[in-house]
């Protein structure tokens, strides 16, 4: 199993960034699927999950401004976010967990300065 994130990068508050990450090795549209972050020192944080059937959830600090999405065909995971905040900077996982293993991608740093 490997998830291959990208689309991280610095970005002004309020822009806005897309992340993907490519799952390769798992039936991926049987799973739910999601974004993490985190800071150095904190504890790794749940940003935004979808499930085989297309149901999200999104973590309270959320508020509106980010999206999730994915594409079975292309094993494809989305994250958009919008109206970025200086206290959204962390590394960005994409996650999976499957057969009860957690995998975890790269990670892929979002930078937003003020």
């Amino acid at each position: 199993v490997q998830l291959q994130a990208s689309g991280g990068g610095l970005v002004q508050a309020g822009g806005s960034l897309k992340l993907s990450c490519k799952f390769t090795g798992i039936n991926f549209s049987i799973n739910t699927v999601g974004w993490y972050r985190q800071v150095p020192g904190n504890q790794r944080e749940m940003v935004a999950r979808i499930s085989s059937g297309g149901m999200e959830n999104y973590a309270d600090f959320v508020n509106g401004r980010f999206s999730i999405s994915r594409d079975n065909v292309r094993r494809l995971l989305y994250l958009q976010m919008n109206n970025l905040k200086p206290e959204d900077t962390a590394v960005y996982y994409c996650h999976v967990n499957h057969r009860s293993t957690d995998f975890w991608g790269r990670g892929t740093q979002v930078t937003v300065s003020s």
